[in-house]
């Protein structure tokens, strides 16, 4: 059975699981979302988790630098836009809310790469 263009991914395997296993999807949903919440969780109190049947995943440091060097020059660009006077409303909404969620990922990977 192929997925339908117009489904995620995360909502095809759903229903499908649902109908396989005669499950709501309300429930396979939340199994989903505890078990990726937990790995996620596990990967950043470790530096690698192993899911079995699936693979062992790994913290990349040297990845995770380059990511954090990155996520500061965009914020600097964002924030280069905001004071410019010739920046519209819409670019100046658009660059705050980039901006917002840029800080968040570099507080969440601080941490990490400063152990």
């Amino acid at each position: 059975m192929d997925k339908p263009v117009n489904l995620s991914m995360r909502d095809y395997l759903v229903r499908t699981l649902a109908v396989k296993m005669m499950v709501s999807e309300k429930v396979i949903d939340q199994v989903i979302v505890h078990q990726f919440s937990e790995a996620n969780n596990a990967l950043r109190d470790n530096d690698s988790i192993e899911i079995s049947g699936f693979g062992k995943l790994f913290f990349n440091r040297k990845k995770a630098v380059k990511k954090m060097e990155t996520m500061l020059r965009q914020k600097a660009a964002l924030e280069r836009q905001l004071v410019n006077p010739e920046t519209t409303e819409h670019k100046r909404s658009i660059a705050h809310q980039k901006i917002i969620s840029l800080t968040a990922n570099i507080e969440q990977l601080k941490p990490r790469i400063n152990d």
